[in-house]
């Protein structure tokens, strides 16, 4: 894995430090790219290769591959993290890096997935004038920010658990097919195995809209027990934070399958907590045993955090893909009901599968957990995967 390089696009990112220990790269990343701004505060960033070599010049990284990592993180904006990662991809290709990948988990400005004109994205649904209307004036952004990474010199770009159609229409259409999109459909079963968040016996799977369906449906048949009802649930918007919730006509199982169940809500993102304590609410009519909601991308703001420390949820599974939710005071309130799977071991493997021929270790398990001592479940957890604070 010589020619392969790593870099994050700030410094002290603990999830790039991470994925470049698993997949081996022995220098830190800082000690192969300096990230520095000017006094006129342009950032511009410098690939350290060898100040002895006077003959290769703007060469330097011929016949190597370069993986950006990129996570909000730390006091930079998504604007920001955005154009340091076009800076550091046009900087590996003017030095003659031969493939230029970003890592971005959480995919920037991918919520802004259509545009308001009718070719403006691909839906699965019939798009309505309410619909079109709500994106009147705006920028067909995700499109946009394919377009600049493709110029920046970005060739594949890869993340995690983006359930977006239009999104992987744009970005495949753009890169020529090289978008690649993790889902952790065998983080989540394994975990609902192996652990004892959920009674795997006594599941429900539920997709809290038609949009979580297929994630759902991977999970479900990962799981291997086609015995386990699956709920599909529709909401209904009446205003930006007004959502109506109800059972799917399409749903395999009734609400009343829920009933002394263990219920899992899986998607793959909450931005207010609306929908999902909704959803959560609407099940907990059903008397379950247990509500325990995965939930990949976690923005932990304060109305998040008050709207899920709802009764109506017992626990939540997500993973660190924006690295601030392991941060206890990011984690707030809600530290006594969540757990963070910290999954850079299971991306870097996903990574030497897709950018390298040599065969990845598939061992088990690969994730680490990260769970509060406030946490019920907390006690007989420790293990050389599991930390706490």
């Amino acid at each position: 894995m010589k020619d392969l390089i790593i870099v994050g696009n700030v410094a002290d990112n603990p999830f790039v430090v991470d994925v470049a220990h698993h997949i081996q790269l022995q220098p830190d990343y800082s000690d192969l790219i300096s990230l520095k701004d000017f006094t006129n505060t342009e950032f511009c960033p410098r690939f350290i290769l060898d100040e002895e070599d006077n003959e290769n010049i703007g060469r330097k990284l011929a016949n190597r591959q370069v993986l950006i990592v990129s996570t909000s993180i730390g006091f930079n904006t998504r604007n920001d993290l955005a154009m340091r990662s076009f800076l550091i991809a046009r900087g590996a290709r003017d030095n003659g890096a031969d493939r230029v990948a970003l890592l971005e988990p959480d995919l920037f400005y991918s919520a802004q997935d259509r545009g308001p004109r009718i070719e403006h994205g691909v839906t699965e649904f019939k798009r309505t004038r309410e619909d079109f209307q709500k994106f009147d004036g705006q920028p067909f952004s995700a499109r946009l920010y394919a377009d600049l990474l493709k110029e920046a010199g970005v060739d594949e770009v890869i993340t995690v658990h983006n359930h977006s159609r239009s999104v992987t229409n744009i970005f495949m259409d753009r890169l020529s097919g090289n978008f690649c999109n993790l889902e952790p459909v065998e983080v989540y079963a394994d975990y609902m195995m192996a652990s004892d968040v959920v009674k795997s016996d006594n599941l429900v799977l539920c997709a809290p809209d038609k949009g979580a369906c297929g994630f759902v449906k991977k999970v479900h048949k990962e799981l291997g027990n086609s015995e386990t009802p699956l709920l599909i649930m529709d909401k209904v918007r009446k205003g930006e934070r007004d959502v109506h919730m109800c059972v799917s006509e399409s749903s395999p199982a009734p609400l009343e399958a829920a009933e002394g169940r263990d219920v899992v809500v899986l998607d793959d993102m909450v931005r207010t907590g609306n929908t999902m304590v909704e959803c959560c609410e609407l099940i907990r009519s059903a008397n379950p045993r247990k509500i325990v909601i995965f939930i990949t991308h976690f923005f932990s703001s304060r109305e998040i955090r008050a709207k899920l420390n709802s009764p109506s949820v017992d626990e939540i599974v997500t993973t660190n893909t924006i690295p601030h939710i392991l941060n206890r005071d990011i984690q707030g309130r809600l530290r006594s009901k969540l757990v963070v799977l910290k999954i850079e071991r299971w991306v870097a493997q996903r990574i030497l599968e897709r950018m390298h021929d040599e065969p990845p270790d598939r061992s088990k398990p690969f994730y680490a957990v990260d769970m509060s001592s406030k946490n019920p479940r907390w006690r007989g957890q420790m293990g050389p995967l599991f930390s706490s604070v």
